[in-house]
Formats: structure tokens, sequence, C-alpha cells
């Protein structure tokens, strides 16, 4: 395989259903992808559908050498049921110096290990989408992203008190602890949310603040 520069590359190692469907997305997003996976007849099925495809052992240091993972800075480790495969892969990956991993972890155990072994990135989907998920139920959000220091976005439709209010006026942020960062009114797309905005009936919001706080105003009709 001829070397591409190292920002041009993603590495994604496990080619199963969470690997695949990550690989697959980045070549949809003009990211050229290296997939590499113990299982032949799985790299044969994407093989066609990636930048590069290998079959190799993830676990073994010196094979993905010889794939040449080493002069890349991106890596995804794909594997989560396996754990001792999960981990070996993440661990070859940091001996040779690859600055940034994401990796999968099945279990808050699984996660634990990943960060103390030193994986920068670590990725519960499963656990992350139930809990986006059970957010959008509960309430009046469309979307919701929560960050890893509990602060989060949500979009929503406004409750009835904002609506014909100019946003400076409103005194959101003080009473609810969240500030309205875009707006969306019918048929148009997103724009940035200031003082002057006044809301209307029909409008969509995007509004930032920690958990919580985005929870309840979410609630608030």
């Amino acid at each position: 395989m001829a070397k591409k520069p190292s920002s041009d590359v993603v590495v994604v190692l496990g080619l199963g259903r969470f690997g695949k469907s990550l690989a697959l997305e980045l070549m949809s997003r003009g990211t050229e992808v290296l997939g590499i996976d113990t299982d032949e007849s799985v790299v044969q099925r994407v093989s066609e559908r990636l930048t590069h495809a290998a079959v190799a052992d993830t676990t073994d240091e010196e094979s993905l050498r010889q794939l040449s993972v080493h002069e890349y800075d991106r890596a995804v480790v794909g594997i989560g049921s396996n754990l001792e495969a999960s981990l070996l892969t993440a661990s070859a990956l940091i001996n040779l110096s690859v600055s940034n991993i994401w990796a999968k972890a099945i279990s808050n155990a699984h996660a634990k290990i990943l960060n103390q072994i030193g994986v920068q990135h670590v990725v519960r989907p499963e656990h992350d989408m139930g809990k986006r998920v059970a957010h959008l139920v509960r309430g009046r959000m469309m979307d919701y992203i929560e960050f890893d220091d509990g602060f989060a976005m949500v979009k929503t439709s406004p409750p009835t008190f904002l609506i014909g209010d100019r946003l400076g006026e409103s005194a959101i942020r003080t009473k609810y602890n969240v500030t309205v960062v875009a707006i969306k009114r019918p048929g148009e797309g997103f724009t940035y949310a200031t003082a002057e905005t006044v809301i209307s009936a029909g409008d969509t919001i995007i509004v930032s603040g920690r958990v919580g706080d985005t929870e309840r105003f979410s609630e608030l009709t």
C-alpha cells in the first residue's frame, strides 16, 4: 500500500457492525479509510467500498507495522465484544505511537481500562444512543447532544412564554441557565440567535447549557 499523508486516512481496526458502519460513513464524507480485520470474509465484503482493506491480526504490533499503521495519526478500534482483542489492539496502537485513538467500549469497566492504558477517546455507541433516545422520548426535544463535561445542546420548539419577545429581554439565561444559540424559521435554515432575535410560533431553536438545565427547559410549555 502506497504511503499517504497521515491526515488523509483513518485506520479502522475491526470491521464488525460498528466498525463497518463507521468506515463507510467516513468514506461517504470524503475521508479515506484503511480497514483491517482478522476475518477474510468480512474484509472481502467491504474491500471494494474502502480505500484499502487488509486481513491481519489487529492485536499483533508487527502485523500492523507491516501495514504502515504507525504512519497514520488517526485510528479507531471497532472491536467491542472481544475484550481481550480490544485491549490488545488498543495497546498495539499506543506502542506504535498513533496520536489519536478512538475505541468502542461495551461497559463502564471496559471504558475505564481503555482510558487507563492511554486511549484518548472512548465511545459507547449503544449506551450513548440509549441515553439520547430516552431524552427525545420524554420531552419536546427533536435532537439532543451531550458532551463529556456535562454540557448539552438541544433542538426543540420554544415554550409559549418566549414567543413574541426579544431574547435579550427574556432573561432566559438568568432564569433557566440556558442560552438560545440558533433559530430556524419555517421553510428556512438555521441562523445564529442574537439579543435582538424575536421568537415566533413554529420556530425551532437550539439551546445550550448544563444537561439538567437543558432537560428542564425542554419540558417547559
